[in-house]
């Protein structure tokens, strides 16, 4: 059975695969932050889910690292010099190194599991202080307010917690704001439900993120998130047009 290195030789093979490893996981961390950008944050809920990812993105940097690193630090370092035909040292592994590896892993999947879960639930909660109906269908968007206002763009007041109902009419489409972080999926026969609150004033992109049919890549709308007198002129006006349909029928 292999014994833990004790020589000063071996520890030293060990300390410079160690600052290899811390370096080449900084290096690749912050390459992988550089080429997989988030978006800018737009809503309350969009920040856990920047955090998580990030965190992801580090995690893979540091055990792509590890593995990577001890490899080829092994194949350069420890390979067979020219005209060495001796046989390499017998060894049958080393039951501490073996725990290491199976109970490591096990409590990351853990402590990850548990933040997802935090994550998820800081994603998806929030009032209902605006109502809104989204309803998607092959290859389009309509949003449905209180009191009949019907609109083909999304208007929102900033800094308040808004509850979309979403309904789809034909297939699941899923609905998706790059800014605002989640998706949620909109499902024949149900009515899904997502909570955003929005918190920066502009003009955003609705995709729709599960492949529907031929003109999926044009399932798009616009959305505007407004200051809250702005939204109120908005929803005002809305309402003066509805009622002068109304009474003109």
């Amino acid at each position: 059975m292999l014994k833990l290195p004790q020589s000063s030789t071996d520890r030293k093979h060990f300390m410079i695969v160690g600052a290899l490893v811390v370096v080449t996981t900084i290096i690749l961390g912050f390459f992988l932050l550089a080429i997989l950008p988030i978006k800018a944050q737009a809503s309350v809920q969009a920040e856990p889910i920047r955090w998580l990812f990030q965190l992801h993105l580090w995690l893979i940097a540091f055990l792509f690292s590890l593995v990577v690193v001890f490899m080829l630090y092994s194949l350069f370092v420890f390979r067979r010099r020219k005209d060495d035909t001796s046989e390499g040292e017998h060894f049958e592994g080393n039951t501490a190194l073996e725990i290491v590896w199976t109970v490591v892993p096990l409590v990351l999947v853990i402590i990850f599991s548990f933040i997802g879960l935090q994550t998820l639930q800081q994603a998806t909660s929030g009032g209902d202080d605006v109502q809104v109906e989204a309803v998607g269908f092959q290859w389009s968007w309509t949003f449905d307010y209180p009191d009949g206002v019907s609109s083909a763009e999304m208007v929102l007041p900033v800094d308040k917690p808004a509850l979309i109902s979403l309904r789809s009419n034909d297939v699941i489409h899923s609905f998706w704001v790059a800014e605002w972080g989640p998706k949620q999926d909109l499902v024949p026969g149900m009515t899904t439900t997502l909570h955003i609150t929005p918190s920066k004033v502009g003009e955003f992109s609705l995709a729709c993120a599960e492949l529907c049919g031929l003109s999926h890549w044009s399932m798009l709308a616009k959305i505007r998130v407004v200051p809250e007198d702005e939204y109120t002129a908005w929803m005002d006006e809305k309402l003066v047009a509805q009622n002068l349909q109304t009474a003109s029928r």
